[in-house]
C-alpha cells in the first residue's frame, strides 16, 4: 500500500482544495490530510481561519478520496507526522517547491501545480470588500 500525505488549511474551500486533494489521491491507495490549527494558522498568517478546525476537519473528512484527517499542529513537525502515518509521500502545491525537500530521506516529494485564479487569501479578501 502506497500512504500519501499532504497538509493545508483548508479553509473556505474551494475547487482548488478540491484539485490537489483528488490529484494527491491518486499518487497511492491511502491519502493522509493534516488540517493546520487554529492556532498554527494564526502564527503563519496572522489571521485565523474563517471556518474552525473542528469543522475544516469535517469538511475534508467528508470527501471519498480522503482516508484519514489530523490536525497539524506545528510546521517543525512534518517529518514527524510524516514518520507517524508512514508516509510514502508528501504532496504539497507547487508554491513550495523545494521547501520540503528536507524529508526525502524519509519519502518522495511531490510538489503538484495549483489551480490557477483561485486563492483563499483573495476569495476573503473580495468578500471583505462587497459593499
Amino acid at each position: 500500500m502506497k500512504r500519501i500525505i499532504t497538509f493545508g488549511t483548508f479553509d473556505v474551500f474551494h475547487v482548488g482544495h478540491v484539485n490537489i486533494l483528488e490529484r494527491a489521491a491518486t499518487l497511492g491507495n491511502y491519502l493522509i490530510v493534516g488540517i493546520s490549527s487554529d492556532k498554527l494558522n494564526f502564527s503563519k498568517k496572522q489571521r485565523y481561519p474563517i471556518y474552525s478546525q473542528q469543522d475544516r476537519t469535517r469538511i475534508i473528512k467528508s470527501l471519498k478520496f480522503v482516508d484519514e484527517v489530523f490536525l497539524e499542529e506545528s510546521l517543525e513537525l512534518k517529518l514527524e507526522y510524516i514518520r507517524k502515518y508512514k508516509a510514502d509521500i508528501l504532496v504539497m502545491g507547487d508554491d513550495w517547491t523545494g521547501r520540503f525537500d528536507w524529508v526525502k530521506s524519509d519519502c518522495d516529494v511531490i510538489y503538484l501545480p495549483r489551480t490557477p485564479s483561485i486563492s483563499t487569501t483573495e476569495i476573503i479578501e473580495v468578500v471583505r470588500n462587497i459593499k
